[in-house]
């Protein structure tokens, strides 16, 4: 092992030490990000007026997989959507 191997191997111990105790705020933020963007794709369909519709509508085939995990984290347990069915 070189001490170039070492050095970048007690750089990612430390980067890992600094990184724990916010990984689960870290997520937490990813994943209320990730839900405000599913609002606004899908907002139209809720009855909420979405300026950007026409922008997020070819989006709709990429997300449609992760609706169902969406609104049952929203706390619905059925789609509110009638056209999509995903349970």
């Amino acid at each position: 092992m070189t001490l170039f191997d070492l050095l970048k191997k007690v750089i990612q111990t430390y980067d890992e030490i600094l990184s724990q105790p916010h990984r689960a705020e870290l997520a937490r933020e990813i994943r209320d990000e990730e839900d405000l963007f599913m609002l606004l794709c899908f907002s139209e369909m809720l009855g909420i007026p979405n300026p950007a519709f026409y922008y997020t509508l070819e989006l709709y085939p990429l997300i449609i997989e992760r609706f169902h995990e969406w609104h049952i984290r929203m706390g619905m347990e059925k789609s509110p959507l009638d056209g999509v069915r995903c349970c």
